[in-house]
């Protein structure tokens, strides 16, 4: 699950860990009744306004009904003209961006729809640094990643200079060591009080990692003030679903409008789906055989165009869902069922599917391989339905025809 920066920022300020000064806005009167409380806590008339969406870039990002308007702009007006300059300033920008789609480099051209803004004190930047703490799956710790390059992609800093990301694997038993931020910090460049706040920063960010059960810290940039404050400007985080029932204060930040509608409809029927770019729509029974079943599918020549898996405990009700779900991707081409039954009968799903054509129609092509308990009853159940189905033997023979049929 992923929050936004001023969700992010408020969990990290409730722990100790330095953030500027923020408040969030849904209308641009609640913007502009931000800037004065902002420019007396800062002393600075510098206020910066950001877009709260689900997604990177958001700096380079530009709205689509204004090409000229990036989605976080710094506000100086009030250098000239005092308080009242810059409030007029952030009315015309929460005016502009509030309710506008804005395409960055991870939303795709699609966009998305901005909401929310953040609007936030300025900061006397000496330096801009990059600083992560992101779950190894490899390793099964988490790792904390450091770079001078704040404020640039990561990816980029790894594609054309990977010496410059610094790397520290956190025993889960001792969190991050005191030798461990001390070597970080001293490969970032830091010295003096920067170095002391910085160490303390990476210490306070790792056991926040490990106590809330995140998946993805990023804090990009990471900044060094004038004064050698350390402080998070960005701040972006995603959490281990498994988690949450750990952590109800943080299920309560989900915002159901930044997730897929079919993914949420999905998990309303106690389905696990997630969307991808393909073509070929996949809905299969445990999550081991429906992750072979993607590999085969590209295998053979095809690309899925989605990651469904059932469940064991599935009903006919269940699987007209998950029908339904898969037949309003406007990319699907064909359809590949694969279900080896155990705890799933075979009957159960050919009755979804039967019910699923018998609501939505059937457009495009279907293959359906049934293993397992219930297999006979399942196929029979197929073969009297009058649908036009195709019967696969086994795995590899259902997505080679599903393939070929899409062509």
């Amino acid at each position: 699950m992923k929050i936004h920066e001023y969700q992010a920022k408020r969990l990290m300020a409730a722990r100790g860990i330095a953030v500027p000064e923020g408040r969030v806005a849904t209308t641009a009167d609640e913007a502009v009744a931000a800037v004065r409380p902002l420019i007396e806590a800062a002393g600075t008339p510098v206020i910066v306004v950001k877009s709260q969406i689900h997604a990177g870039g958001r700096g380079k990002g530009r709205f689509k009904e204004h090409p000229d308007l990036a989605g976080v702009t710094v506000v100086t007006s009030g250098l000239k003209g005092g308080p009242e300059a810059t409030e007029a300033d952030v009315r015309s920008l929460a005016e502009r961006m509030l309710g506008s789609t804005l395409e960055t480099i991870q939303t795709g051209p699609e966009g998305k729809i901005v909401n929310r803004l953040y609007v936030e004190q300025g900061i006397a930047i000496a330096r801009e640094l990059y600083l992560s703490v992101v779950l190894d799956r490899e390793s099964g710790r988490n790792l904390m990643m450091a770079s001078t390059e704040g404020g640039t992609e990561i990816e980029e800093v790894a594609a054309e200079t990977p010496e410059k990301i610094l790397r520290e694997t956190i025993d889960p038993a001792v969190g991050l060591a005191d030798y461990q931020a001390r070597r970080m910090g001293l490969g970032l460049g830091l010295t003096g009080d920067a170095l002391k706040n910085g160490i303390r920063f990476m210490k306070a960010l790792a056991s926040f990692a490990s106590e809330m059960d995140t998946d993805l810290i990023e804090i990009n940039p990471l900044v060094v003030t004038e004064a050698g404050e350390v402080m998070a400007l960005d701040g972006k985080m995603g959490f281990d679903d498994n988690s949450l029932y750990r952590h109800a204060d943080v299920a309560e930040l989900r915002d159901e409008t930044e997730e897929d509608p079919a993914e949420l409809e999905a998990k309303a029927f106690g389905l696990s789906f997630i969307k991808l770019d393909g073509s070929i729509g996949c809905l299969v029974n445990g999550a081991g055989l429906a992750m072979a079943t993607m590999d085969t599918i590209k295998q053979v020549g095809g690309e899925p165009a989605n990651f469904l898996d059932v469940g064991g405990g599935a009903t006919t009700e269940n699987v007209t869902a998950a029908f339904k779900i898969i037949t309003r991707d406007p990319n699907v081409r064909g359809i590949f069922v694969n279900i080896f039954g155990g705890i799933m009968k075979c009957d159960t799903i050919a009755n979804g599917v039967v019910e699923a054509v018998k609501q939505v129609g059937l457009e495009v092509p279907l293959v359906v391989r049934l293993e397992g308990t219930n297999v006979e009853l399942g196929k029979r159940i197929i073969d009297e339905s009058g649908l036009n189905v195709m019967s696969a033997t086994d795995m590899k023979d259902g997505a080679q025809k599903i393939v070929e049929a899409t062509r």
